[in-house]
């Protein structure tokens, strides 16, 4: 093992396109230098002003990723904690905004003793106290740090010059990894360097020059380019690693091994990694088997509104809930085949609901705001009528019981104050403390987040497939079940079989499995705690309830 005394940091930068993979790069990193027994944790840096990721539209940045003590961010962090199998805290995401609103509070607080604080060195200083802070917090051998968007944007310069110092002041303890894509343009028909050789030339403009160059490409890197970027970017050639796109992203980290990144890293940075491999290594491998096993397909109807993004379809709004999906399936040796409907094409033609059918689930994942609801709903009571096993995710279990009590209980108006504040019958409505905050325009970081822990009724579907009666989730939401209506909804045959300690919030709504074989929703987000080698029991149940519909259609 590395000395605690002597941790080592490497930095994650993009070149050429946004996009290129840095995550996933900066993920499978961390990934295989645990698997050679090191101790890793990770951080985000994200370039814009916002304080956090909470108030993005999802469509235009992605899933808002949850963590654990509430923290709202970017959905790398996600890719970190399932790779890594560990659980993060806000201490290792940070943004423009959080930088210099902590610099500027301090300033105020006169920590900085009368000093005049500047741009430089202040703000360098403090992403450099972040990052140690987070090092220090986890005790890790190596701290992974990805810096968002790519070299030679306005905004990165001051990441880029907290990673120039630190670099300064420790040599032999920081290593900079270059994540850039090389195009093969249709009409040219070959791979081309010169985007990443500029892009290396840019990054030495801010005193950088990258250890290692990850050459992102829909092929393979030959070894005449290799050649190449070695002469061009004055790096080793065997520093330079070949990253063609893989059929998963869980493949990386194996390919990075088959290139000899851990061993490479080991000796940039003077790092003891033992040759034999650590234990989590075979747990990963036989995950990444599994994927490829995988044959028997379930086909799974995602209903959502987050998906328009110009003619392109945005699936990372819901990032965390497809490799949730994938980690449940996968264990289940099944294959899953997922198809995008937009809720709002159930509005305009109703009949066209009726597609559900062909698929061995549904479901209904969060979001906010009133459109597309009403097609959500009829997706909902399709899925209920016709037994089609049914998941919803927070709003996709708010839009479930408003459904249950339109069309069984009768009340045409039950909605949520969400929709529609001035009905009469909001079966959803907003907890006292979020209306406070509501009135008074404070909307960051101010929903009921993090994890919060509910007792599972026994006897239930959600008790069946935790085999615990407490559980802990992470939440993202400001509406809850409204307590006037519980009993009457429950009378008619809904079960909430999850609350709050105080039995005062619901957290878990689902039909008796005598009535219908899975129509189950929760309050909270359990994708979040999802890991490819820990699946999250509740898509597992899901996923055993759409083979077996499968089963019973043959």
């Amino acid at each position: 093992m590395a000395k605690k005394s002597d941790p080592k940091f490497i930095f994650v930068i993009g070149g050429v396109i946004s996009g290129v993979g840095k995550g996933v790069a900066a993920s499978s990193i961390g990934r295989i230098l645990k698997d050679r027994g090191l101790s890793v944790t990770a951080i985000k840096i994200d370039p814009y002003v916002n304080v956090d990721a909470g108030t993005m539209n999802p469509t235009e940045h992605g899933e808002v990723f949850v963590l654990e003590d509430g923290d709202e961010t970017d959905q790398d962090m996600g890719n970190y904690e399932r790779f890594l199998d560990t659980t993060l805290t806000r201490i290792n995401y940070m943004t423009t905004g959080r930088v210099y609103l902590s610099v500027i509070e301090r300033e105020r607080a006169l920590e900085y003793k009368g000093k005049c604080v500047e741009v430089v060195p202040h703000i360098p200083l403090e992403i450099i106290h972040r990052i140690r802070s987070a090092q220090k917090k986890a005790d890790a051998d190596v701290t992974i740090i990805e810096i968002g968007g790519t070299i030679g944007e306005y905004q990165n310069m001051l990441f880029l010059e907290a990673a120039r110092m630190m670099k300064i002041e420790q040599p032999r303890d920081v290593a900079f990894v270059m994540v850039s894509y090389l195009p093969v343009p249709s009409k040219i028909g070959e791979m081309k360097t010169k985007p990443t050789q500029h892009a290396v030339r840019t990054l030495n403009a801010s005193g950088i020059q990258p250890d290692v160059i990850i050459a992102r490409g829909t092929h393979s890197l030959d070894e005449k380019r290799k050649e190449k970027l070695s002469f061009f970017c004055n790096t080793s050639a065997n520093r330079i690693i070949s990253a063609p796109d893989v059929e998963s992203i869980y493949d990386v980290p194996g390919n990075f091994e088959k290139e000899k990144l851990s061993t490479l890293f080991c000796d940039i940075l003077s790092l003891p990694c033992p040759a034999k491999k650590a234990p989590s290594a075979l747990a990963w491998n036989s995950f990444v088997r599994s994927i490829h096993r995988a044959s028997d397909e379930v086909r799974i109807a995602v209903v959502g509104k987050y998906f328009d993004t110009g003619d392109f379809v945005l699936a990372d709004s819901y990032l965390s809930v497809i490799e949730a999906i994938k980690y449940s399936a996968y264990a289940q040796n099944k294959k899953p085949i997922l198809t995008w409907i937009n809720a709002i094409d159930f509005e305009k033609n109703p009949k066209k609901v009726e597609m559900l059918s062909q698929f061995d689930g549904v479901l209904v994942p969060g979001g906010f705001g009133s459109r597309g609801v009403e097609g959500k709903m009829k997706a909902i009571r399709y899925a209920r009528e016709r037994k089609i096993p049914y998941f919803g995710l927070c709003y996709g279990m708010q839009l479930m019981v408003i459904e249950y009590a339109r069309n069984v209980l009768g009340i045409k108006s039950a909605t949520s104050r969400e929709i529609d504040p001035k009905s009469k019958h909001l079966l959803i409505d907003i907890i006292d403390e979020q209306e406070k905050k509501l009135s008074e325009g404070n909307y960051g970081n101010s929903m009921r987040l993090g994890a919060y822990k509910a007792y599972v009724r026994p006897g239930s579907i959600a008790h069946a497939a935790y085999g615990a009666a407490s559980i802990s989730e992470r939440h993202r939401h400001r509406y809850e079940v409204n307590p006037e209506y519980i009993a009457e909804i429950e009378n008619a045959g809904l079960v909430f079989s999850g609350k709050s300690p105080d039995g005062r919030l619901c957290e878990i709504a689902e039909l008796p499995t005598k009535v219908h074989p899975f129509f189950l929703g929760v309050q909270f987000h359990p994708e979040f705690l999802a890991h490819p080698l820990a699946p999250h029991p509740l898509f597992t149940a899901f996923i055993k309830a759409t083979v077996s519909r499968k089963k019973s259609k043959k």
